[in-house]
């Protein structure tokens, strides 16, 4: 091996890039990134001030061992999950879970950026399906439009009235969710012993306590 391609693979191994092949969903990946940028070309949300750094940059960061930067990062948490990436990526690396397990690798370690839209949404629609087994559409709206307190959840709902009032007449929308009374899953105890049953695994593989 020359002494090029021995600085260039000296580069590649860092601890930063170890520890997100092993703490972060498919991590193994980042190193097989040729940074042609096709990812950041395919992603709606480039346009977006918080999308400061796109994958392949991420990627290179990892490569380059700027933990801080990369785990501090909000562009993880821009990813709404199109797989135009995915898709057109010309290695097939799976970028989306990816970026996904940075951002919950970050949110894992405390380190993550505060007052992210997406976090918030994320956080707020899984303790509303994990609750019941299914999403309650309407506590799930109101979670999220009142969470910068009343008159802000009142104006927002009033904003979105005309779109609300279609799900309704279209049956997309149960009102009666608001009372407690939508559809819930038969096997709410297993589907509770599965999730508490995954939490634990995760905590094994990772060998964390599990949360």
């Amino acid at each position: 091996m020359s002494d090029m391609n021995q600085q260039m693979a000296a580069r590649y191994k860092n601890n930063f890039l170890k520890e997100v092949e092993a703490q972060v969903e498919m991590g193994e990946w980042v190193k097989m990134c040729m940074q042609c940028g096709v990812c950041a070309g395919s992603c709606p949300t480039n346009f977006h001030p918080g999308w400061e750094h796109p994958p392949q940059e991420i990627f290179m960061m990892i490569r380059a061992g700027k933990r801080e930067e990369v785990l501090t990062s909000p562009s993880m948490w821009m990813c709404t999950s199109c797989y135009n990436c995915y898709v057109r990526c010309p290695r097939k690396l799976p970028i989306t879970h990816i970026m996904h397990g940075l951002a919950e690798y970050a949110y894992q370690l405390g380190v993550a950026p505060k007052f992210q839209p997406t976090q918030h949404l994320s956080k707020t629609f899984w303790d509303n399906c994990t609750k019941t087994g299914r999403v309650n559409e309407v506590k799930l709206t109101q979670t999220l439009y009142f969470r910068d307190g009343l008159m802000a959840g009142i104006k927002q709902g009033l904003a979105m009235k005309d779109v609300a009032l279609g799900l309704v007449k279209a049956k997309r929308l149960n009102l009666m969710e608001a009372l407690g009374f939508g559809h819930k899953c038969k096997d709410i105890k297993g589907i509770h012993a599965m999730l508490a049953k995954a939490r634990e695994l995760e905590a094994k593989r990772k060998g964390r306590q599990p949360a």
